[in-house]
């Protein structure tokens, strides 16, 4: 149902572009989001209805009479009734205040349980008009130590026309991305781009790059038994999920977000 609504309004439409190296379940179909995939969060958002504050670095999360008390790196603390955490695990065993002995020790070490791959995404972007010619919309490497996927990305989200301008997207594989975690940006960026030319010489000059370290990528192991959430305060309520209580793909996404839902309902 969640599909059928989301294509239904032109938020996802089935992926036609061609994908070379894809290897699809059976009975499986794929989608893509047209506008990006930033498009399907920002259409849950408006059906919401919610207030959205954005780039607020939380730090410290604390109880203060009968509230929770919610430290960020810019601007005072604010209170809240119910707080939900959807960060990646690493970064809510990072969080200061009471939250740290509000975790009690089986839940500690189920989270600590949970990994994560490493990578790199490359985007080169081009001037409207510019042609990239190759007969894929995107494609899975095998063979090489760096680079695992490339996508021309109008071409995949089947956007293609002279108004809208080209950009490619490459990410890297997961032991490339663990092995240079802590290198230059610019040293890493160079690495990318020289595999690249090797791998589709003909592709022309960008306008521009950038070169973005995705520490959290994808569960490899997400919190045993896939609950979907944990509770680790009921009154209030301070409750966690995401991809890492289930795993890292649209339904594993949908799967917590509908557990969370049920655990918040009698909190509200």
């Amino acid at each position: 149902s969640f599909y059928e609504e989301l294509v239904s309004h032109g938020v996802l439409e089935p992926l036609a572009a061609p994908v070379e190296g894809l290897v699809g379940r059976e009975g499986s179909c794929n989608y893509v989001a047209p506008r990006g995939i930033s498009s399907v969060v920002k259409y849950y958002l408006k059906q919401s209805g919610a207030d959205v504050l954005y780039e607020q670095h939380v730090t410290h999360i604390s109880l203060r009479d009968g509230k929770w008390e919610v430290s960020r790196k810019v601007g005072p603390p604010e209170q809240f009734d119910v707080v939900i955490l959807t960060i990646p695990v690493p970064q809510i065993l990072q969080l200061q205040g009471d939250i740290v002995n509000i975790i009690n020790e089986s839940q500690r070490q189920q989270l600590e349980s949970v990994s994560y791959s490493s990578r790199y995404a490359l985007g080169l972007f081009y001037e409207a008009g510019t042609r990239i010619d190759v007969p894929w919309a995107a494609q899975y490497i095998t063979d090489n130590p760096c680079i695992r996927f490339i996508s021309i990305d109008n071409k995949k989200r089947n956007i293609e026309s002279p108004e809208v301008a080209p950009s490619v997207v490459v990410h890297t594989t997961v032991t490339f991305g663990s092995e240079h975690l802590d290198s230059d940006p610019a040293e890493v960026q160079q690495l990318i781009l020289s595999q690249l030319e090797r791998i589709v010489p003909s592709l022309p000059k960008p306008s521009s790059i950038k070169c973005h370290k995705w520490r959290y990528s994808q569960v490899t192991k997400a919190v045993p038994n896939c609950p979907g959430q944990m509770i680790l305060h009921t009154q209030p309520l301070l409750i966690c999920g995401g991809d890492g209580f289930t795993r890292s793909n649209f339904d594993g996404c949908m799967e917590s977000a509908m557990s969370l839902a049920e655990a918040v309902k009698p909190h509200l």
